[in-house]
């Protein structure tokens, strides 16, 4: 009986044993655990086959480093700020220019103000704001230019900008982002295509 009783006991030990240990970084919060825990959106890894190197895309602004780049055209800034957020905004006007945008958002002192810059942030959802300056664009700048078809991923996000596409950014935390161009916009992050140059 003794036998049967220190069997079932370990059985018991090893059975709890068994499940994979929970790793967690040090600047993850308990409410990061929670929305880590949903599986994002899309089903598909993003792939890493263009990696641009982050460090050319550095810089620090206000004591903060961020990975700031334009597009190849000029025509557009963007940032990946650590942790929080990865946007965009017009480099050449201060309206924000993609079609179907809207007219007005909440401004930083709460009242209507025209959208200046999309972006997604590490949990939230893709939204248009009006950013004060500089917003996303590097000051002083110019930034690096970010060419076509590299993806630039760092801080749990990552961007590229393709000619067919636009620009696109995306939370790797929560899978949500964008893709514009100046003539629409859409709520999801479109990847570079393994085959692309």
């Amino acid at each position: 009986m003794r036998v049967l009783t220190c069997a079932g006991l370990a059985a018991a030990v090893l059975a709890a044993g068994c499940g994979a240990p929970r790793v967690v970084t040090t600047d993850e919060t308990s409410a990061t655990r929670t929305a880590a825990a949903a599986p994002p959106p899309t089903t598909t890894r993003p792939s890493n086959a263009h990696l641009a190197n982050a460090f050319d895309f550095a810089a620090d602004v206000a004591g903060q480093t961020g990975y700031y780049f334009a597009s190849p055209s000029g025509r557009w800034e963007c940032a990946i700020i650590p942790r929080t957020s990865a946007g965009c905004q017009n480099a050449q006007s201060a309206d924000i220019g993609i079609g179907g945008a809207p007219e007005q958002v909440p401004g930083p002192d709460g009242e209507p103000d025209a959208p200046n810059a999309i972006l997604v942030d590490r949990t939230g959802e893709v939204r248009f704001v009006a950013k004060p300056a500089p917003g996303f664009a590097l000051d002083p700048g110019p930034a690096t230019e970010l060419p076509f078809n590299r993806i630039l991923a760092v801080a749990g996000f990552r961007c590229n900008i393709q000619e067919a596409t636009g620009i696109s950014c995306l939370s790797e935390l929560s899978g949500k982002g964008f893709t514009f161009s100046a003539e629409s916009y859409t709520t999801t992050y479109t990847d570079v295509p393994p085959g692309a140059p």
